[in-house]
């Protein structure tokens, strides 16, 4: 049986101006345009929801059930008694997935610098250094391009067999 990862949101980093960045559950940071968002699911400004066109109003969102949420957005729904409800406004981690793109990080910008730079002043190829530290040359250039996230032991491999250095980590 196959099972199927549904994205969940664990964390918000930070709002910006209509643009909140979070952790999914698959350990990525992605930052997520609100304006593109809101526009593409049919939010109009003069709904309810169309608040969050509003920064201030965007930032008051809270992490609820591994998703985004509004409690701040007027929104009902009826009751079997034929009542209303107050809901919160939320958007699923799936929808915001899709329309997220990845966040860069600077010590990871960084690693990708390292390694090129110690790559090349030990005189090795990116295929030389592919081989040694049991990689290939197309995952070692989108490391040192920036375009692939790197896995802890994937990093020690190419750092301290392929290269030939040791790897120290710290946390300030």
């Amino acid at each position: 049986m196959r099972r199927i990862k549904i994205p969940r949101i664990l964390k918000i980093n930070w709002i910006k101006d209509l643009s909140i960045s979070v952790i999914f559950n698959n350990g990525e940071s992605r930052i997520i345009d609100f304006r593109k968002v809101l526009l593409d699911i049919g939010v109009k400004p003069e709904s309810p929801a169309g608040i969050l066109y509003n920064h201030n109003e965007l930032g008051k969102v809270q992490l609820v059930d591994n998703t985004l949420s509004w409690d701040n957005v007027e929104q009902y729904i009826s009751t079997k008694s034929g009542g209303k409800l107050k809901v919160p406004f939320e958007i699923g981690a799936d929808i915001l997935l899709k329309y997220s793109k990845p966040e860069k990080s600077i010590s990871m910008i960084g690693i990708g610098k390292m390694i090129r730079e110690s790559r090349i002043h030990n005189g090795m190829s990116q295929q030389e250094l592919a081989l040694i530290s049991g990689t290939s040359r197309t995952y070692i250039s989108r490391i040192e391009n920036d375009r692939s996230d790197i896995e802890l032991d994937t990093l020690r491999k190419i750092i301290e067999t392929g290269l030939g250095k040791k790897l120290e980590i710290r946390i300030k």
